[in-house]
């Protein structure tokens, strides 16, 4: 295998893993599940990760990356950070979102496996808190605070509403949010 092979594998494998991980998290995924999505056999895994942890944190990356890039273009996309914004709720707070957790966000997709990391392995924590504060950011250019209670009103609606999904408390979940972060973020 070449090297530019090699290295578009191990891309591949860290996109397809940071989809699985969002969607049925870091513990519903084996390494054999990766590779199996991206037709490869897991026997070069090991050769290219180590361990499935340094996946995890690769796939972690990824995930706030392509957030990132997510809004950077609803920056770039739309003319002041106002319509940015109410646009970012738009697509965050519907049922496709809801439904859709594997390309959904990653603040909320890992939330519960970083939270399950060992306290010594401060790794994956320091990459999803720079995740958060990235977002956070985005959200309140002018103060922090604002942006932190944005993100944990955006990241606990989409949570909630997927634990609910199916009932009417789902929808409501979605649409308070959406009232409650309009008048905030205008």
């Amino acid at each position: 295998m070449s090297q530019a092979q090699a290295l578009e594998n191990r891309a591949s494998t860290v996109a397809e893993a940071a989809r699985l991980f969002r969607e049925r998290g870091v513990q519903g995924v084996s390494v054999a599940d990766v590779m199996k999505a991206i037709g490869l056999t897991p026997g070069g895994f090991y050769k290219q990760f180590g361990s499935k942890e340094t996946l995890v944190a690769e796939a972690t990356i990824r995930a706030f990356e392509e957030r990132g890039a997510y809004l950077a273009g609803l920056s770039e996309a739309h003319p002041d950070a106002t319509t940015a914004r109410k646009a970012l709720l738009d697509e965050y707070l519907s049922p496709d979102h809801r439904d859709d957790p594997g390309t959904g966000c990653a603040a909320a997709g890992l939330a519960s496996d970083i939270a399950k990391t060992d306290d010594d392995d401060m790794g994956p924590r320091e990459t999803y808190a720079d995740g958060v504060r990235e977002f956070a950011d985005w959200l309140s250019d002018t103060d922090r605070e604002d942006g932190l209670a944005a993100t944990a009103t955006l990241v606990g609606a989409i949570l909630l509403a997927r634990a609910t999904a199916g009932t009417d408390l789902s929808e409501d979940i979605l649409a308070a949010a959406r009232h409650s972060l309009e008048a905030q973020l205008s």
